[in-house]
């Protein structure tokens, strides 16, 4: 993102969300401009103690603040912040955030402009049941087998929506203000759930795009990954131009686009990548202009 463009420069985020969906869109926020504030439990947040690099990362440029919202004193700082705050993040089950006086109707009664992005596991009454990133995808058939998912990929795209929610809320503000010329706007409540994040996410498998039969499941023989000689090659030639390409260097007959879909071009494909360095395979892919990116074995 360009530095010279914040779009939420002068907004003030305030974040209660712990682990990695909040603190991800808060990170966002601020890469955004926006001013961010998170107050964080005398113990801290867990991801400190378990990935010290991460949690220093995600919360660089971040005012990390120490509350105990069960105390008097905590709930005094958490009162001054929401205060001085425009949005708030939190990451609550929403019976945890009545308990401590944040539902939506109680909080937008104190503090009627302020906008709250709220993260839960699932959408309505799901939002109470336990569920984690893997869970979701698995929910949504992005674990095909048993090994785990190579990123958080629910924590991740959730907190891209998170932040698009922050966004939503700053234009919905903006909107307030020069529409009808209020100076004390009301909030809103939004509200990211996470499976809805593993279920956008998994749209393309849904269509049947990244099943094994899709075009960019496998079935394709120039969008694979294929071993070279010494390791692997991912190799994402899919536009016709592409193909011709490959087909051409791997000594391919290939009449039409369907052509790609038959075991012999796959065939022909592997066993020349088979023979190939990933020295050679890198040099051929600035010679020619092909898409594909060698890795270790």
């Amino acid at each position: 993102m360009s530095r010279h463009f914040r779009p939420l420069h002068g907004l003030h985020v305030l974040s209660l969300a712990l682990n990695l969906p909040g603190p991800a869109a808060l990170m966002r926020c601020h890469a955004m401009g926006a001013t961010c504030v998170k107050l964080e439990p005398p113990a801290g947040d867990p991801m400190r103690h378990y990935a010290l690099a991460a949690y220093a990362q995600l919360h660089a440029g971040i005012r990390v603040l120490e509350a105990d919202l069960k105390a008097p004193a905590g709930r005094t700082i958490l009162e001054r912040e929401l205060a001085r705050a425009d949005v708030l993040l939190t990451s609550f089950r929403p019976s945890a955030l009545r308990k401590l006086g944040l539902g939506w109707k109680e909080l937008h009664a104190r503090h009627p402009t302020l906008s709250q992005v709220a993260i839960v596991g699932a959408a309505g009454a799901a939002a109470e049941e336990p569920g984690h990133d893997l869970t979701y995808l698995a929910a949504h058939g992005l674990v095909p087998g048993t090994a785990l998912p190579a990123t958080l990929y629910a924590d991740m795209s959730g907190s891209l929506m998170a932040a698009e929610a922050v966004l939503q809320a700053a234009l919905r503000k903006h909107e307030r203000y020069a529409g009808t010329g209020e100076t004390h706007p009301e909030g809103l409540y939004l509200e990211v759930a996470l499976e809805d994040a593993a279920q956008y996410i998994a749209l393309p498998r849904a269509w049947g795009l990244t099943q094994p039969a899709g075009a960019v499941g496998g079935a394709h023989a120039g969008y694979r990954v294929y071993p070279c000689r010494d390791g692997r090659v991912a190799v994402a030639a899919l536009e016709p131009h592409f193909a011709a390409t490959l087909c051409e260097v791997a000594g391919v007959q290939a009449s039409d686009m369907q052509a790609m879909f038959a075991p012999a071009t796959h065939a022909a494909v592997a066993a020349f990548l088979a023979d190939q360095t990933r020295e050679q395979l890198d040099a051929l892919a600035a010679q020619r202009d092909l898409p594909l990116h060698t890795m270790p074995a």
